[in-house]
């Protein structure tokens, strides 16, 4: 049995088709906090062995003597806008915390969700090191909560027997529908394209870097998947910690908006407005993943470009509105 938290949402959701397409049909456990009805079609037409509410899996987790394999942990509050900490306390860290002790006090290997809004403004680089975790300092609620629970799984002594903790840079890809102004920058364009046959970006507030030029190390969905099932299927040869999942490359949110519009067979119409001020002071201006610990596991297969990845997210589910 394997168990699998945030099935409803962005990468639960892709994740749970994943792996009904690699063999795990009726063998999976999902939790969600399935009163969210606006999601439901991220999880239709999938094969489960249970479907089970956030709210009673905790007691039934820690009580129940079956089997478990795997815990795949993707369940989190991921609004970067939201101040209130602690909904963050209670959903992303004390959740979290109970899921690792029974995993622990069990020998459950767990994978779960982590973020690159752990490192902050960047400023101390992007390295998944466990060296240099305790120093960084995240720019928001979400960020912070995610910090602290690598960092509590870092000082814990007992420890599943093996376990992976995402940092997960720009994902991007199906199944994002739902996320509103959360939603990856491809969405956005499609978006307002429909809308006005154009698209508008964050202007940039800093002299040394031209509007349209922030940058991000943006991944798509899909290689996030191949990764995980990878971890999986060589948890004996892999040492536990926390990996970043990027490509190692950066590129522009110019570059993301003008690979839509040619996706679409349409000349690019880009404008700029100002970031909002909400988000003005805790804007990451530039991220790209040290992927070095991942490659070094072994792990080689290519990754999707960002025009690769685009085109395919455009063309196979955002024009047909279709679901991974």
């Amino acid at each position: 049995m394997i168990i699998l938290t945030g099935v409803s949402g962005f990468i639960g959701s892709c994740l749970l088709t994943h792996l009904n397409k690699n063999g795990y049909d009726r063998e999976v456990v999902v939790v969600d906090d399935f009163y969210k009805l606006y999601k439901d079609k991220n999880t239709d037409n999938k094969n489960v062995r249970e479907w089970m509410h956030r709210d009673i899996f905790l007691d039934w987790f820690e009580k129940t003597s079956q089997k478990i394999d795997f815990v795949l942990h993707m369940g989190a509050r991921t609004d970067t806008t939201l101040l209130d900490k602690s909904v963050f306390d209670t959903l992303n860290v004390e959740y979290s915390q109970r899921i690792w002790k029974v995993c622990a006090r069990r020998q459950i290997p767990l994978i779960y969700a982590s973020s690159a809004a752990t490192y902050g403004d960047g400023s101390l680089g992007f390295s998944d090191s466990h060296g240099i975790a305790a120093q960084l300092h995240p720019l928001n609620p979400y960020g912070d909560s995610k910090q602290q629970f690598d960092l509590w799984v870092l000082e814990q002594g007992e420890k599943p027997p093996f376990w992976v903790g995402c940092k997960f840079f720009n994902v991007y890809g199906p199944n994002e529908y739902h996320k509103g102004r959360m939603a990856s920058v491809v969405l956005h364009t499609f978006n307002k394209i429909k809308a006005t046959n154009s698209m508008q970006l964050f202007r940039s507030h800093r002299p040394d870097i031209m509007d349209g030029h922030q940058s991000r190390d943006f991944i798509y969905v899909k290689d996030v998947l191949c990764i995980i099932q990878y971890m999986m299927e060589h948890k004996d040869n892999i040492q536990s910690g926390l990996f970043n999942f990027g490509t190692g490359k950066a590129r522009t949110f110019l570059d993301l908006a003008r690979n839509t519009f040619k996706s679409l067979n349409m000349k690019d119409n880009i404008s700029f407005v100002d970031t909002p001020e909400d988000i003005r002071d805790t804007y990451q201006y530039f991220t790209e993943a040290d992927i070095t610990k991942l490659l070094d596991t072994g792990y080689d297969k290519p990754f999707w470009s960002l025009e690769e990845g685009v085109e395919d997210y455009v063309r196979g589910y955002l024009m047909p509105g279709l679901y991974y």
